[in-house]
């Protein structure tokens, strides 16, 4: 059996982010989703990737598809995504009022651009284009672009739509996966609730997520997004708890 890609936003880190990459090395987390650095950067970047023994498995970031300097946006993310080995550009995308076929237009320009860079893109359960399940598979068929695919937050369908049960969903992005991010929620509206995976109120069922991707032949990433919880403000200490924490809760369902 093919082995998961399990990875980690720096940002799980939040204010202690400087510290994430050696955390996240004394608690076997070898893979990371980083947002674009300038080129400069890159070489002491590099370094400390190496100084860690950590990979880059996606780049991070988000553009307004109404807008002429989306291309710049997604041309510098595939760019550090093919200098650091990563293949997959994790993208926040908006309409910016654009009609939807000018949207689908646009990404598949930009599918193309990530394609020349061995990488392709994975669109973030965001609104507008992929507030949930239906719409990501209207956006994907739409863009029909086989570097433009989806990425399935756990906990983003909950705060962007009300009534909805997570794995129906998944099984309506599952034919156009393209990344999965790890994130727990209590499942409210609205309501910025997530703690480390299988914490707290903790809601999302983690071990069926990954039972419908291997099913599917999909094994990663899956990218650990802990955003944390409204109104709390973590210690160091506290923050790489919650980090070792979420590893553990995968290791104890066989998913690391």
């Amino acid at each position: 059996m093919p082995q998961n890609i399990i990875a980690c936003r720096t940002g799980c880190y939040g204010i202690h982010k400087e510290h994430a990459f050696e955390h996240m090395a004394q608690i076997g987390l070898l893979n990371a989703e980083v947002g674009y650095l300038p080129e400069p950067e890159w070489p002491a970047f590099e370094a400390k990737l190496k100084r860690h023994g950590i990979s880059v498995t996606s780049t991070s970031g988000g553009v307004d598809l109404s807008k002429p300097e989306a291309v710049g946006t997604l041309t510098g993310l595939a760019r550090m995504a093919q200098r650091f080995g990563a293949k997959v550009i994790f993208l926040s995308v908006k309409t910016g009022g654009a009609p939807k076929e000018q949207a689908y237009a646009k990404l598949r320009e930009l599918g193309g651009i990530a394609a020349a860079h061995g990488a392709t893109i994975a669109l973030e359960t965001h609104p507008d284009l992929v507030t949930n399940g239906d719409l990501g598979a209207e956006t994907a068929r739409g863009t029909n672009h086989p570097h433009v695919k989806l990425n399935y937050d756990s906990a983003n369908l909950y705060y962007y739509n009300e009534g909805v049960d997570g794995i129906v969903e998944l099984k309506k992005f599952i034919p156009y996966l393209g990344a999965v991010h790890l994130k727990e929620t209590n499942g409210k509206l609205k309501t910025w609730y997530f703690p480390g995976l299988h914490e707290g109120e903790g809601i999302v069922d983690f071990p069926e997520i990954f039972r419908l991707c291997h099913a599917a032949g999909f094994y990663g990433p899956f990218t650990m997004e802990i955003e944390g919880i409204e109104g709390e403000n973590l210690t160091l200490e506290q923050t790489c708890a919650r980090m070792a924490n979420s590893v553990a809760y995968l290791k104890s369902i066989g998913q690391m």
